[in-house]
């Protein structure tokens, strides 16, 4: 009779749960053995490429897994066993000369993870004269070898098709080559961002703003594409957390919204007081639940001290959203999303939406009401007082801003009606000029192919009518992303 006993699990029982671990990138060189003793040095001179892209894939959030080279079947068996045993999220096989695809498909197969084939010639070409100068056949062909990356990745890209395997390639040189290794760099972050995702906790405050049925969205498919985990909480709990919050820590958060804003001489101190309130017991729930994401909306009618919370939430969101919680009005779970793709790509990721087009400038205005990025701004962020939430109950403060001049990126999470996601993005420009000076963000945005056609191509697509915007051009990036979740990307433009 055999017994089996259960290994005791006990990880993280006070309910807080783990940070997120390090991306662990899996590298793995290719040779083949009968090689080694017909070629002095050719190894050795391997080994060490392969030891140079590990140094040049390393990250502060990444731990890169080399195992240096694999060239035979057997070691394949075993390095697949080792990758998964590491937990590796990504794999890097570095096609370093000719070697036989049952070399890699044992790998591939048992790691079980995206796989990345980098065909990265030593140098930019071969020293044709030196080479012909060697006067010895079998030198001379140790040195070809050393160049040989192209040789066989058509024969493991015909071995992956057939298995069923998805890959992806990045041909080019190990040094001096920013294009390349721009293109691998890209791969690692993209990586970096869905392994964010695959363990972010998104918090789910309140419930849908009645009647946007655009924003609906399914909570499982966010799980089942992206991972991570969805904690339903209540706005009384952040209500109650509100009534215990010390007057020290109210006014330390007064000052604080001092120098991070500029406070407009019309806000009265009974307002700053209840945001600084509000905005602190924001940060207890937070960290109560370990949140790396928030959305939220409640009318808060009926409930006096509800509706003094939502009334005072948009300074408090707003910090949030800029120190890497970004925080989704009007329940747009989709949004939240968009948002911590974009902030984790550190572009930023602020809660947008189409307010009107200006047809004499060919822009786009842009913006909306509660919380926005505070970090990718045009000089400093305002606050003001509205005497009406428009659309919504109550009044109180709110913030003014404009998406800092210079290239933007705008992503949506779109549901397709199938019963998948898709990436929705458009790549455009934050230009300067005039804004409605209303209180909440706006920003004039120009596309390449014109407000008009912008407009008609993005609506296109069926995306809510949200979407997250951040700085910098980074759709390259997002495809990366994409392919890595195996979620359909569309670029308008």
């Amino acid at each position: 009779m055999t017994t089996s006993q259960t290994a005791p699990f006990s990880l993280h029982m006070n309910g807080t749960p783990p940070a997120t671990p390090a991306l662990k990138v899996g590298l793995f060189g290719i040779g083949l053995d009968a090689y080694w003793p017909q070629f002095a040095g050719l190894e050795d001179r391997l080994l060490g490429y392969v030891q140079q892209v590990a140094e040049k894939l390393q990250r502060p959030y990444a731990q890169v897994v080399n195992i240096g080279l694999v060239d035979t079947p057997d070691k394949a068996v075993q390095a697949g066993h080792y990758f998964r045993q590491a937990d590796v999220d990504i794999l890097f096989v570095y096609v370093t000369t000719y070697a036989l695809s049952a070399t890699v498909l044992p790998v591939v197969q048992r790691a079980n993870v995206p796989v990345i084939l980098l065909n990265l010639a030593p140098d930019a070409a071969i020293d044709y004269d030196a080479f012909n100068q060697l006067n010895d056949r079998t030198r001379m062909t140790g040195e070809w070898l050393a160049y040989c990356s192209a040789c066989p990745v058509p024969e493991i890209a015909n071995v992956f098709r057939r298995a069923g395997i998805s890959f992806h390639q990045v041909t080019g040189m190990l040094h001096n080559d920013p294009v390349g290794w721009r293109e691998i760099d890209e791969w690692i972050e993209a990586a970096h961002v869905a392994q964010v995702m695959a363990h972010n906790r998104l918090g789910l405050m309140g419930n849908y703003y009645g009647g946007m049925l655009d924003i609906y969205s399914d909570p499982t498919l966010q799980l089942i594409t992206f991972g991570g985990q969805m904690v339903v909480l209540e706005v009384d709990e952040l209500s109650a957390l509100k009534e215990d919050v010390s007057q020290e820590a109210i006014q330390e958060r007064i000052d604080t919204f001092s120098d991070l804003f500029d406070v407009q001489t019309d806000c009265a101190p009974a307002e700053l007081y209840r945001a600084a309130r509000t905005s602190v017991a924001l940060d207890q729930l937070v960290e109560k639940y370990q949140l790396g994401s928030l959305a939220y909306y409640h009318k808060g009618t009926g409930n006096p001290t509800n509706a003094d919370t939502m009334s005072s939430i948009i300074l408090g969101t707003s910090l949030l959203t800029g120190r890497g919680v970004p925080v989704a009005g009007e329940y747009e779970i989709k949004n939240a999303q968009a948002m911590k793709i974009m902030d984790t790509f550190g572009a930023g990721g602020s809660f947008t939406e189409y307010y009107a087009l200006d047809f004499t400038d060919d822009v786009v205005l842009m913006g909306h009401d509660g919380p926005g990025h505070v970090q990718i701004t045009e000089g400093k962020t305002k606050v003001k007082p509205l005497q009406v939430y428009h659309g919504k109950v109550g009044a109180g403060l709110s913030i003014e801003m404009s998406i800092k001049n210079g290239p933007v990126t705008l992503l949506s999470v779109v549901e397709d009606g199938r019963g998948k996601l898709q990436l929705l993005v458009a790549e455009g420009e934050s230009v300067a000029g005039p804004i409605l000076e209303i209180g909440n963000t706006n920003s004039r945005y120009r596309f390449p192919m014109g407000a008009r056609q912008f407009v008609n191509d993005w609506n296109s697509h069926g995306p809510a009518h949200h979407c997250a915007v951040g700085v910098g051009h980074i759709a390259s990036k997002l495809e990366k992303l994409g392919q890595l979740l195996r979620i359909e990307v569309i670029q308008v433009g």
